[in-house]
């Protein structure tokens, strides 16, 4: 029975969901991949998953996304929520607009479609509900405010979640990747780019495209959607998942005080705290 779970699972149309939407088809699930660009789902469309065009931020795309996987399999075993992007920038710089939309997509839209799935998950008294969180979610970064923002606003969310929906039979599972190799990168890299590359925080724009490009030891969105799997199968669910790459720094910002943390930053992006 647990090869016919059905599974919703966001941001699909790359990374780490459309490289969990695969290992999930292999296994035998039942997944709906959903993403905005549906155009870029045509190949895992063509390796049998059902695809849903939706968009985070628009209540209807998503009502209608889980109206539709009721009305076809008339129950939703795991939803993987994993949508998300990151806006990088100077506080100063970033405009609030853009920072809105980071917490609409990270979170308000990740918590909405949560709500939408929980009323069948009670009814049939089972369900797993899975947050991608980041390492970002316990420590921070060069220009990541709002992205780390969102992602602690995740993490505490998520542990909140857990306690309510528990006695109802339900799990809430974080997963943390590391640095991983996706499309996330492209899209810091054209954020900090226009919104910090010619403020007075040029310096420190260019540093982080620098020292991120030249990033090694990256995981690979297969490595992370076999963690996600584990996760699925699990039936004592760790309440997270770590992903190698993510337990050094994580185990770091532990041990380390803030402002002993905060050099270290200095130092990875070869910025001098004095200026």
């Amino acid at each position: 029975m647990d090869g016919k779970k059905v599974v919703l699972v966001t941001g699909a149309s790359a990374g780490i969901g459309k490289a969990t939407v695969r290992l999930l088809l292999k296994e035998g699930y039942i997944v709906y991949g959903a993403a905005r660009r549906v155009e870029q789902m045509k190949d895992i469309k063509s390796q049998g998953a059902h695809i849903l065009g939706m968009d985070l931020t628009d209540e209807h795309s998503m009502s209608d996304g889980v109206a539709r996987i009721i009305k076809e399999q008339g129950r939703i075993d795991v939803l993987f929520n994993n949508a998300g992007y990151g806006a990088y920038g100077a506080v100063e710089d970033v405009p609030m607009e853009e920072a809105r939309h980071q917490f609409e997509v990270n979170l308000f839209g990740l918590s909405r479609l949560t709500q939408l799935v929980l009323p069948y998950m009670r009814n049939q008294k089972s369900g797993k509900i899975i947050n991608t969180s980041s390492a970002g979610g316990k420590i921070y970064t060069l220009l990541g405010a709002w992205y780390h923002a969102t992602k602690h606003a995740l993490e505490g969310y998520s542990d909140c979640l857990r306690v309510e929906v528990k006695p109802f039979g339900i799990d809430v599972v974080v997963i943390q990747p590391g640095a991983t190799e996706s499309e996330w990168s492209d899209v810091v890299y054209d954020h900090v780019r226009k919104t910090s590359g010619n403020t007075v925080y040029s310096k420190m724009a260019d540093s982080l495209i620098k020292t991120l490009g030249g990033m090694g030891g990256l995981y690979s969105p297969d490595q992370i959607a076999q963690l996600v799997l584990k996760a699925v199968r699990d039936k004592q669910t760790k309440t997270r998942y770590v992903a190698g790459n993510a337990k050094p720094v994580l185990l770091l910002r532990r041990i380390l005080t803030d402002r002993m943390f905060d050099r270290m930053i200095y130092r990875m992006f070869k910025i001098n705290s004095a200026q």
